[in-house]
């Protein structure tokens, strides 16, 4: 079994994400994951983020299925909507992607 989320694997985006936010809140998705939830709390190999408009700038409200451990991260950047509301993080042992909701029946 492999450790889920390992800064060392290789990282992607799919292209629906890349397309619909800025690389500075995809970078922030993966900050969040290595500074944030690595060593605090175990971590499944799918994470949801979702994208919140709070006050005009985003909070990332991080959750994983069947965890009660729910975070919210304010960060500096403002909020569009035209941001997709939900992405995932998932982790295959081999590389870690960030994915839209319908994108992730695809891995």
């Amino acid at each position: 079994m492999f450790e889920s989320f390992d800064s060392e694997r290789n990282r992607y985006a799919s292209v629906g994400v890349v397309s619909s936010m800025p690389g500075e809140l995809i970078d922030s998705i993966w900050f969040i994951i290595d500074l944030d939830l690595k060593g605090v709390i175990p971590l499944d190999n799918i994470l949801a983020f979702d994208i919140v408009n709070n006050h005009g700038k985003v909070t990332m409200h991080f959750s994983q299925p069947g965890s009660s451990v729910e975070m919210d991260i304010d960060l500096p950047f403002a909020y569009s909507s035209q941001f997709p509301t939900q992405v995932y993080a998932y982790d295959d042992g081999t590389r870690e992607t960030i994915l839209l909701p319908s994108e992730i029946k695809q891995y």
